[in-house]
Parts: C-alpha cells; sequence; structure tokens
C-alpha cells in the first residue's frame, strides 16, 4: 500500500518541550515550527541543533511554553511530528513519507497572511504585516524578495501534503494531511 508511516509517539509526563522538540527535530530532519498557544501563533526553526523562535527576533510575539501551549507541529521534507495538549497531558503523532510514491498526494500551497515586509537578518526571521488591521506573524526565513517599500514581490506560502485515500467502493478521499515546508518563490499553477 502507497501511504505514509503514521503512528503516535511517546510523550513523558512533566517533559522539558523545547528539549524534546529538539530531539525530534534531530532525529527526523525537521527544519521549521508552527505552533498554536493561548496567547499567539509561534514561528521557529531549527539551526545547529537549537530552537530559535519569533520571540528572539521580534520580543512582542508570543513565547514557546507548555502551559499555553495547545498544539504543535515540527515538519520538514519528510516528516511531521504534532504535538497537542489534551486533559490528560501531551500526545503526539508522526507522519513519514519519505519512501512513498507521491502519486497518491496532493501539494498545496497555502498562502499566508502579509503583504508587507521587515527582514531581522540576525535571527533570520521576517516580520509580515497585513492590511490595515496591521496583522503581524515572523515566518522563520529571510529568503523574501522585498520591494522598496517593503511590498512583497511574492506572497510567503505554507507547503501542505495531502495524502489520499479509497474506499471500498473507490471513492477517494484525503484522510491524511502535513505541513512540508515555507516558500517565498512564484508557484506556478
Amino acid at each position: 500500500m502507497n501511504k505514509p508511516k503514521c503512528e503516535h509517539l511517546e510523550v513523558p509526563a512533566n517533559f522539558d518541550l523545547e528539549k524534546w522538540l529538539k530531539e525530534q527535530a534531530s532525529k527526523y530532519k525537521l527544519k521549521f515550527l508552527l505552533a498554536h498557544a493561548e496567547d499567539g501563533v509561534i514561528w521557529g526553526k531549527f539551526q545547529d541543533g537549537n530552537l530559535i523562535t519569533a520571540d528572539n527576533a521580534f520580543p512582542q510575539f508570543a513565547k514557546l511554553r507548555p502551559s499555553t501551549l495547545q498544539q504543535c507541529r515540527i515538519f520538514g521534507d519528510n516528516s511531521e511530528v504534532m504535538l497537542w495538549q489534551t486533559d490528560e497531558g501531551f500526545k503526539a503523532r508522526l507522519i513519514e513519507d519519505e519512501h512513498m510514491d507521491k502519486k497518491e498526494c496532493i501539494c498545496e500551497y497555502q498562502i499566508l497572511w502579509g503583504t508587507h515586509g521587515q527582514k531581522q537578518e540576525t535571527e533570520g526571521f521576517t516580520l509580515l504585516g497585513h492590511g490595515k488591521q496591521e496583522l503581524k506573524h515572523a515566518v522563520p526565513f529571510t529568503n523574501i524578495e522585498l520591494e522598496e517599500d517593503g511590498k512583497l514581490k511574492n506572497l510567503v506560502r505554507l507547503q501542505v501534503n495531502h495524502y489520499i485515500d479509497y474506499d471500498d467502493a473507490g471513492v477517494a478521499r484525503i484522510y491524511l494531511s502535513r505541513l512540508v515546508n515555507l516558500t517565498a518563490k512564484g508557484i506556478k499553477s
């Protein structure tokens, strides 16, 4: 069967969140973090064995803390680990698709909020702003082309893989999805 590997991961009680995430990133070769917390969205990246989050570059953003974390995805080209909070503690699962034929997969590029950017080269993040409300978030890369007024030349996109399965009648459905990568290059339709 041509399906990605999907399995639950053990999350110890009273674990060190950052240490656990770095271990998973190293083991499965993951590059980015996207977390949703009670106090905001948190982007991050793994670099030289360290986890660098958006609040390092822009202190106004939420910090990654177990007490406020709702869910977190760490992802790369071939795998994703998802961690989420339940009433019984944290749960986690792994999706790996390195050895599967990608014919049973739909690759989608979701446009992220942001029409203007401000790079913070030291930490390697770009602050993206959108519209009059100035909704902002900071993505963990600076490979974004900006015009002189700070407007993005290409919108930032999040690559998502959707996996297809068929029921007994041969009807196709998406049964699983995972995050793959970030890009700011032009995408061909």
